[in-house]
């Protein structure tokens, strides 16, 4: 043991666990630490960002990409408070973070001193964020230290990983006591629970008793890295599979029997397949409203007529909305390899089965393209949505990370988007936060530094965050972002529109005397401003010339793409915001079992 600082433990430990990066901004809270992080800068770099919601949105993307965790830090009060959402996010999606927040001075606390919530409790800031971290330690003196740090590194990535909080009074970083750097914690790789014989058995056996089976996979997949697993099985039996947006990309997505996204704004190969199918594998995903229809029968799903295998590395995900026929807790990637390898012993098992099942979602992709394909190649003036989707799909590297944030476009990508490979299509679904795009793509370049990192967002949640300029500019971070400019927080206007007889109110961006002039700034001429590129696409054949030079230019750049807001996605599935009713679907019909 040594004499340290507890500022100079956790610099030490971050050292010890291989954490390339801190995201924090400074504040007389955690201004204790900052000389320590100093010390270890070659090794643990400190990024600030202008504001401490990017910082947690960085992080988080940085584990997506990387499943490797890294750190942010806050001070004391409304620094803190600004990680609410980004905790949030994170937490909602399975991604992990050491979110290290400051707090006053013990000898002060329960006195009311600057910035401390005293209501309930001393110095109770972590009550703030227990809802949206896995959980929350707040150690009081330097000995503490060792074993807050080594238990909040293991709680991050074990079992199902979430965000995790260190509450730090300001005294425990410069105070000293005669402590050890502990050892690095175990790591979520080396905790893969696998299911038992039997389960495994189980599960042959109810594929064998079906005719139409499908998977569905999700980030459990994703965070497994699961995909050759998965494809081997798919391609194997010849079953498709559907996925969750944070599964995109787990398996080839240019596969006959990869079917994409389901649920309201979902592809309709993807639905079709769900409502018909007798069998549905889950594998590391959950059943939100979004991805069933708000679970209204025949539209996505058709449980409990329908039998569920669902396998989760978390219990809790088990039975939340629909009681599965077996339900097994087991790492998606484990469970996977042991159905590929137990297929040896059941050698009837075999794509041969579900031929006619596969000529049947055969027939559903061939009406979807043949419905959505022409608008692709349409040239207007502004941009058709598809039109976008398309050139963007044309236009960038395979290797591209896509990073998307809440708003209508994000409903155009998870019905039409191809990712090429796993961990590369970033969002924000359990929380839907704007902003999360806008600055995630920093921690996806700091994550993949050689890779091109692409942000569509919407101009609303651009205008929320715009700071992200500075950052890209001053930290040389070539990241792009393509603003989907329709001057309007459109998805919510859709919404109003559909639901309220074609009324618009507080949903659009209006000036002048009468509010009717659509407005919004100059997002390029806002991108010079700030030092980097900027450019403005209003007409169709100007897109992919624009996003081909971004790429090349390796500099910060914002693309503003004036998009067509009378344009909407084609519903597949419903989506209900109860009482009010919901609607059937624009293509495709429900169908009940």
């Amino acid at each position: 043991m040594s004499k340290m600082k507890g500022g100079e433990l956790i610099a030490e430990y971050l050292v010890r666990e291989k954490v390339p990066y801190v995201f924090g901004i400074c504040g007389h809270g955690n201004v204790g630490i900052l000389d320590a992080l100093y010390e270890v800068r070659d090794k643990v770099r400190l990024v600030s960002p202008r504001h401490e919601q990017c910082a947690g949105h960085m992080a988080d993307a940085y584990f997506r990409v990387k499943h490797r965790p890294v750190a942010t830090l806050s001070s004391t009060g409304p620094g803190s408070a600004n990680m609410v959402m980004s905790l949030a996010t994170a937490l909602s999606d399975s991604s992990a973070f050491l979110a290290i927040t400051a707090n006053v001075p013990t000898s002060q606390a329960n006195r009311a001193p600057f910035q401390e919530l005293y209501k309930h409790n001393q110095s109770d800031f972590p009550s703030v964020l227990r809802p949206v971290v896995k959980r929350s330690f707040q150690p009081s003196r330097v000995d503490m230290l060792p074993l807050a740090l080594r238990q909040a590194f293991d709680t991050m990535t074990t079992g199902r990983p979430g965000p995790v909080n260190l509450d730090i009074p300001y005294n425990v970083f410069q105070e000293e006591a005669d402590v050890e750097v502990p050892p690095p914690a175990h790591r979520h790789g080396t905790h893969r629970p696998g299911a038992s014989e039997a389960d495994v058995a189980a599960s042959l056996d109810l594929l064998e008793q079906s005719a139409r089976p499908v998977f569905f996979i999700g980030q459990g997949a994703t965070l497994a890295e699961a995909g050759p697993e998965i494809t081997a099985l798919s391609q194997r039996l010849g079953i498709p599979v559907i996925t969750s947006p944070n599964g995109m990309g787990c398996v080839p997505a240019d596969d006959a029997l990869t079917l994409g996204f389901i649920g309201r704004n979902g592809a309709y190969p993807a639905n079709q397949a769900g409502r018909h199918a007798d069998l549905v594998i889950t594998i590391g995903t959950r059943f939100d409203d979004r991805s069933s229809s708000t679970w209204h029968p025949g539209y996505s799903w058709n449980f409990p007529k329908t039998r569920l295998l669902h396998v989760d590395i978390d219990p809790q995900e088990l039975g939340r909305n629909y009681p599965p026929t077996l339900g097994i807790i087991a790492d998606a990637k484990v469970y996977a390899g042991q159905l590929l390898a137990a297929l040896d012993g059941r050698p009837g098992l075999d794509a041969s089965r579900f031929g006619a099942w596969r000529e049947q979602v055969a027939g559903w992709r061939a009406e979807w393209e043949a419905y959505v394909r022409p608008h692709f190649s349409e040239t207007t003036s502004p941009l058709r949505p598809e039109y976008v989707v398309g050139a963007l799909q044309s236009a960038l590297p395979d290797d591209v990370i896509l990073t998307l944030d809440s708003g209508v476009h994000h409903n155009w990508f998870m019905q039409f988007w191809k990712p090429k490979r796993p961990q590369s299509m970033l969002n924000s679904w359990g929380y839907s936060s704007m902003g999360f795009g806008v600055c995630s793509v920093l921690g996806a370049q700091l994550a993949a530094p050689d890779r091109p990192c692409v942000a569509v967002v919407g101009d609303g949640g651009f205008t929320m965050t715009p700071y992200v300029l500075c950052t890209a500019v001053e930290y040389d971070l070539p990241c792009v972002w393509v603003i989907w400019n329709n001057f309007a927080w459109a998805a919510i206007r859709d919404i109003q529109y559909g639901l309220f007889d074609g009324r618009e109110y507080g949903t659009a961006f209006y000036r002048g005397q009468d509010m009717k002039q659509p407005y919004n700034p100059d997002f390029a001429a806002l991108a010079r401003a700030c030092g980097a590129d900027g450019v403005t696409v209003t007409r169709s054949e100007d897109l992919r010339g624009a996003v081909e030079q971004a790429v090349r230019n390796r500099r910060p750049c914002v693309i503003d793409v004036h998009v067509d807001a009378e344009v909407r996605p084609p519903s597949t599935g419903t989506w209900q915001l109860p009482p009010i009713p919901f609607k059937d679907p624009v293509y495709g019909k429900p169908w009940i079992a």
